[in-house]
Order: C-alpha cells, then sequence, then structure tokens
C-alpha cells in the first residue's frame, strides 16, 4: 500500500523526535582537582600568573560559577558531599583511613545515574575509605560498591601512605616496598615535593599518577559502550602535594613549582577534552570542573612571586574562611547551557546529586541526599528565586571543627580563627596521626565571627559585635539545619 506524503512526514518527525529522546540523557565527565585555589585559573582571575588554557576553554564554552562551596575544606570531608548529597558534618569523616564513609546502600551520584542506564566509572583519588584488612586482600566499601562499575585510582593522595593503584576493589599490586619521606628546602613542610615515608607499591613512581589517570580516563572513553550513555568521575589528585610538574612544564609558570605542576594538570584535563572530540561526543557530554577544597598558599608565597591563588578571598584549604571552601566551577553543557556565561547562583557539591536527577526528572527519595538542591534552573538561565533554588551552606571547618553558615548575603562562623591551616606554619596535619590538624583558635577579639559577603567577600570586617540580630538568626537556622538532619 503506498503511503501518503503526510503519512511520511509524521514517520519522520516520528524518527526524529526519537533520536533527540534517545540523545536527552548526555553523558557526564565530572573533572575534580586536588588543592587548586579560585585565583588560579585565569578565567577567575585575570592576573593569575598560571596559563590554565584548558580550565579557561571550558569557561569559554560554558558557565561559570562565581559562589560554588565545597561542603567541607578538606579532601575527603568535600568528596563525601559531593558523592552522596549530604554534609560531611553528618558522618565521622575520621573512620576514613580503615573504613568506607558511605555506607552500604546509600546513593550515590554514581548509583542514581547507574540506574538511568549510565555506565559509571570513576579514575583517580577516592579517600573515602576501604574496608580494609590488609592490602592482599580485596578492599570492600570503595567505587565499585558504591555505583561504579569500573575503578582505578589510589587510596588517598599522593603524599599518604601506603602508595598502590586499586583497579576494581583489589590492589594491582600491593604496597611491599617502602619509600623514605621527601619536602622541598624553601617551602613549608606540606608544600613542594613533599610526601610522607611509608609502603609503596614495587615500581611505582609517584611522578607518574597524574598522566596515568589521564590515559585510564581516556580509555575508558575510547572503550565506553556506545549503546549506553557514559558518566565518568576523573578525581585528580593534583595540584595536591607532591609536586611533581614534568620536565616540560618545569619554570614555565609565575608561580614556582606549585604553579609548574597546575599548567601540567591543565594540559591533561585538555587531553580528556581532546579525547571527547576525537571520540564525536563532546557535543553530547556535560562536562563538571571544579577543585575538592583551597590551596596551601600562605601569604609569603603570594608576596615571593606575586600570584594570588586565592584570587582576593581570605584564607587556605582547611578554613572556615572563603579560600578553603569557595572553588572554581565551571559547567560545560553544549545546547544547554549558555557558552561564556556565569552565575551567582550560590551552590555546594551536595547538589550535584539533585541536579542529576533533576536532568533525568527522577523524584529522589526523601533519604537521599538530604542535603542537596538542584542548580539545573541556573544552568537554564533562570534567575534566583524562580524554583527551590539554594539559600544557604552549612559546614564543619577542617581542622579546628568551627561550624559555618552561609545564609544569603551573610556568613557567620562560631568561633575564632580560621578552624584551618592559616596561621599554624605548614605543620603536617597528619603528623599526630590523624587529620584533625587541632588548629590553635585565635585567643583575641570576639567570640565568633560575621561577614557581609556582598559587601566584603575578604572577611575582613567582622560585624559579630555589631549585629547581634543577625547572629542570633543565624546561629538558629543552622542549629535547624544540624539537629533535623537535612536541609532539603
Amino acid at each position: 500500500m503506498k503511503k501518503s506524503p503526510l503519512y511520511l512526514i509524521a514517520l519522520i518527525g516520528t524518527v526524529a523526535f526519537s533520536a533527540l529522546a534517545q540523545g536527552a540523557d548526555p553523558n557526564v565527565l565530572v573533572i575534580l582537582v586536588d588543592d587548586m585555589g579560585y585565583g588560579d585559573p585565569g578565567s577567575f582571575n585575570p592576573d593569575s600568573k598560571i596559563d590554565t588554557p584548558n580550565i579557561d576553554r571550558l569557561a569559554r564554552e560554558g558557565m561559570r560559577f562565581r559562589d560554588a562551596h565545597a561542603p567541607g575544606p578538606l579532601c575527603h570531608m568535600s568528596r563525601y558531599g559531593l558523592m552522596t548529597g549530604r554534609y560531611p558534618f553528618r558522618t565521622d569523616v575520621t573512620q576514613w583511613p580503615r573504613h568506607p564513609l558511605i555506607a552500604d546502600g546509600q546513593m550515590t551520584i554514581a548509583s542514581l545515574l547507574k540506574s538511568q542506564g549510565y555506565q559509571t566509572a570513576m579514575v583517580g583519588k577516592w579517600h573515602l575509605g576501604f574496608e580494609e584488612n590488609g592490602y592482599e586482600n580485596p578492599l570492600p566499601g570503595g567505587p565499585v560498591d558504591r555505583g561504579f562499575d569500573s575503578y582505578f585510582g589510589i587510596r588517598a593522595s599522593t603524599d599518604i601512605p601506603p602508595y598502590f593503584y586499586i583497579r576494581g576493589n583489589k590492589a594491582i599490586s600491593p604496597p611491599t616496598d617502602r619509600i623514605e619521606r621527601r619536602h622541598s628546602e624553601g617551602w613549608t613542610n606540606i608544600q613542594g615535593e613533599f610526601w610522607r615515608e611509608g609502603g609503596i607499591a614495587p615500581g611505582l613512581a609517584l611522578k607518574d599518577v597524574l598522566p596515568r589517570f589521564t590515559d585510564e580516563a581516556i580509555s575508558v572513553i575510547e572503550n565506553r559502550k556506545e549503546s549506553d550513555p557514559l558518566m565518568l568521575y576523573l578525581a585528580y589528585p593534583a595540584p595536591h602535594t607532591p609536586w611533581l610538574p614534568s620536565p616540560e612544564f618545569v619554570g614555565k609558570s609565575g608561580a614556582s613549582m606549585y604553579g609548574d605542576f597546575l599548567m601540567m594538570v591543565d594540559h591533561e584535563i585538555g587531553r580528556v577534552l581532546d579525547s571527547l572530540d576525537e571520540a564525536e561526543i563532546a557535543k553530547d557530554t556535560l562536562v563538571i570542573f571544579t577543585s575538592d577544597n583551597g590551596p596551601v598558599w600562605y601569604d609569603h608565597d603570594v608576596e615571593r612571586f606575586g600570584h594570588d591563588s586565592s584570587g582576593g578571598l581570605r584564607g587556605m584549604k582547611s578554613d572556615a574562611w572563603e579560600a578553603g571552601h569557595r572553588m572554581p566551577f565551571i559547567v560545560r553543557w553544549p545546547g544547554e547551557v549558555k557558552a561564556g556565561s556565569a552565575s551567582d547562583q550560590l551552590v555546594c557539591f551536595t547538589d550535584f546529586l539533585a541536579t542529576f536527577a533533576d536532568i533525568h526528572d527522577v523524584n529522589l527519595p526523601r533519604e537521599a541526599g538530604p542535603d542537596s538542591f538542584s542548580f539545573l534552573p541556573a544552568l537554564k538561565g533562570k534567575k534566583r528565586g524562580t524554583s527551590a533554588n539554594r539559600e544557604s551552606v552549612v559546614m564543619k571547618s577542617g581542622s579546628g571543627g568551627l561550624m559555618t553558615i552561609r545564609s544569603g548575603d551573610w556568613k557567620f562562623i562560631e568561633g575564632r580563627g580560621s578552624g584551618g591551616f592559616s596561621g599554624r606554619g605548614g605543620r603536617d596535619p597528619l603528623a599526630s596521626g590523624d587529620d584533625s590538624g587541632n588548629s590553635k583558635p585565635a585567643d583575641s577579639g570576639p567570640e565568633a565571627q560575621l561577614y557581609l559577603m556582598s559587601k566584603d567577600i575578604g572577611e575582613t570586617k567582622n560585624l559579630f559585635e555589631k549585629k547581634p540580630e543577625i547572629v542570633s538568626r543565624l546561629r538558629k537556622e543552622m542549629a535547624e539545619i544540624v539537629d533535623s538532619g537535612r536541609s532539603r
């Protein structure tokens, strides 16, 4: 039977709609670097002395978020919130060296996307713990038990022993050799070519870890299942110490070995972005780039090199002050996110879960992502207040345990001082056997801190004694969020 032209037009339209529907699930690439400051990439700080052409390319092709925050200003705290949509102060993060921080059955960004038909892969630094019982045995509780189909990476940072690669849930080679401690002259003892002594796998060289992870990420992209969308979480352990730039980057930045190493990180990111182009999936891939927490970069480093890794923010890694947790954050999503755009929407890494759920029209169960809010409206260019956007962030500092709330334009810190690494002279935070740091708080001035961020992003004017009504309101709001077990 001969088909009418109208039937053929309808059929073509149906096929086209079906193709669009099948392509509606974007590939997802999350790139998390380690210990990079808000002022390092040129797209966030035009005065940066570090060339970051690939990060800046993402910014030109996507949206910069200027008010995005890690859920905690240390590596494991930040990663816990990113993976689970739950504030890290709600669990005992100090257990990571021996036990998993993410509970069995707890929803993660990986398990959510896997339930939506994604192939899920992770490459890089985990730092959320395994159930450890000897490195010759399987390591339960890691990525492949928390939603990822595959994993290749390392247990924690490249300055925290033992050092060995993991594939799936097993050490490729247990850390049966030993490496001596190292640090660089002219830097504090937690900067430069710094690593701690301990076990290391035979043949493993710390300088090779960064490019090895890029190779693995590219392999995942090249060998993906073309029938399923891909979710790849690439967690680089750099520019965290040890700063180990390869020879072609040595001396190329204006920020010494740290800047040189970050240039190498940017180059590796470029290799991954190029692989998306070569696989012809860049236009179908949502890329999110950010850093887990602030830099280890002191005031005297700014004076020596004229480079402000914190970009005018106060403090550094581990601090309750802004540089500890306000992160460069970029989203590129061709056809969905306006190129070269910027947003001042308040965002926290805990929001990944709700955003991915929103993209796929999934209603999160009440117990999942208790502190997760979708920033999809911001990606679509909608103004604040048009949906249930995030209005506050609550966190605990990394070393001094200072509870902090940012609500609207106001920021309140319950205590004196940084609550982190600032003012502690570069002492090794793990020297006592844990990562509590025991940072000594300031012993003078008001008992707590209040800043009006819309006019004082550098946190220079403590208004605690001048605005008691604001302090009272924020203390109440923070207590409600902490006590209720959820903010969503």
